[in-house]
């Protein structure tokens, strides 16, 4: 009599990077929508962009969430990429570890820059 105990979770094989693929996929759709809505948004600004029209170009809310959607795809995009890097390159546990670490601490402190920024305007 055999007895299972946990899941039985496959680790390996062809669908085990689909979540991050496809991840990757929708984020860098998000980041080129909102980049087709900035550069459309900048085109329509007569003369020339100073602090001011920065600032009126992202004061309607709609703009900012916006932003704040296409900075945490950003930021998904940027941790995915960089956490495939680190496991295929980085060979030992420990050091991939503190890379890890390392990656993670420096994307949450742009996030929180990003994000005060974004609500400082």
């Amino acid at each position: 009599m055999s007895v299972n105990y946990g899941s039985k979770r496959l680790v390996v094989g062809a669908h085990y990077g689909l979540r991050d693929w496809l991840a990757q996929r929708l984020t860098a759709i998000l980041i080129a929508l909102f980049a087709l809505v900035l550069m459309a948004r900048v085109c329509m600004i007569d003369g020339p962009i100073d602090y001011a029209e920065w600032k009126n170009l992202f004061a309607p809310q709609w703009m900012r969430l916006l932003t704040f959607v296409a900075a945490v795809a950003v930021l998904w995009h940027a941790w995915i990429g960089l956490r495939e890097i680190l496991m295929d390159y980085v060979s030992v546990a420990g050091l991939r570890l503190l890379a890890y670490t390392g990656v993670l601490v420096w994307l949450i402190g742009c996030a929180g820059w990003v994000f005060q920024t974004l609500w400082r305007l």
